[in-house]
């Protein structure tokens, strides 16, 4: 496997945006901060401060996607709400509100239910949008009925329907471990490098689920560097951008090692010009 071309950028996301080129993205995973002051950079002064920062950067993130392009951006169940108005009132088109059941750690909420989930919009510039259905099967649920329709089928509306080998088709609750609790070691939770990794293989699943091979994937916070990793290993350009250099560097450090990976040790430089951005840079 050969890596495909990435860019790496450590700039204020005003200036990463001003250089990426227009109508140049095929898909955008966003998991941007959420002003749960868990650190200084998910930290703002007001309410309006982090919604007025928000929809700054995703009107700046708009025009740069394709007529077919998608987006996915994490945030809360409050906050998705209004930046879902926000993505509406911009001509985008809704396609799921996508809960990610993560259960994780403890939560001792005693006056509402526990918040176990995440939300994910995901969202097309146009009806024109790549989406590989059959790309992203899961297993059924209820394996002895399965097996059984595999043998006899199951009447359905006058036809005989037979379970695709692949799986179910993806439905719009995930069930994805947290990073953090995939990491443990000895029962016992890691500090990681973000306060809030998001897990590869559900990046991987939205990747594969709304892009082709070669098409250019960009995220304008990539911390550590998650969908960079699933854009190169399911052979998609990539383009990404920190403000943090440690970010930025730990992400060029896990592209490295991937590579090593997949050629015996060896490591080239393969971060090359991508065809979305005017110029590259890898510097703060």
């Amino acid at each position: 496997m050969h890596l495909m071309e990435y860019d790496l950028y450590c700039l204020d996301y005003k200036d990463f945006f001003a250089r990426v080129l227009d109508n140049s993205v095929d898909l955008a995973i966003i998991d941007p901060p959420y002003n749960l002051k868990v650190a200084e950079w998910d930290t703002f002064k007001s309410q309006n401060a982090f919604f007025d920062f928000t929809y700054d950067w995703i009107d700046r993130l708009i025009p740069k996607l394709k007529s077919t392009a998608s987006i996915y951006i994490f945030n809360t169940p409050f906050n998705s709400a209004y930046i879902l108005r926000h993505l509406v009132s911009k001509g985008l088109l809704f396609q799921n509100w996508i809960v990610w059941d993560k259960r994780d750690g403890f939560n001792y909420a005693k006056r509402r239910y526990v918040a176990w989930q995440e939300t994910i919009l995901f969202f097309t510039v146009s009806k024109e949008h790549t989406f590989n259905a059959d790309s992203i099967r899961i297993p059924y649920e209820s394996t002895n009925r399965i097996e059984h329709a595999r043998k006899k089928g199951i009447l359905k509306n006058g036809k005989r329907w037979f379970p695709n080998e692949n799986g179910k088709l993806c439905g719009d609750v995930w069930d994805f471990s947290s990073e953090r609790h995939k990491t443990k070691v000895s029962g016992k939770t890691q500090k990681t490098m973000h306060v809030t990794p998001k897990p590869l293989d559900m990046i991987e699943r939205m990747i594969q689920a709304s892009s082709s091979e070669k098409d250019l994937v960009l995220d304008c916070f990539m911390v550590s560097g998650t969908t960079a990793i699933a854009a190169l290993k399911h052979n998609r350009s990539f383009i990404g951008n920190d403000k943090d250099a440690n970010f930025v560097n730990y992400t060029k450090e896990r592209i490295k090692l991937m590579h090593k990976t997949l050629h015996g040790g060896k490591h080239g430089t393969h971060s090359k010009q991508v065809s979305g951005f005017q110029e590259s840079s890898l510097s703060c």
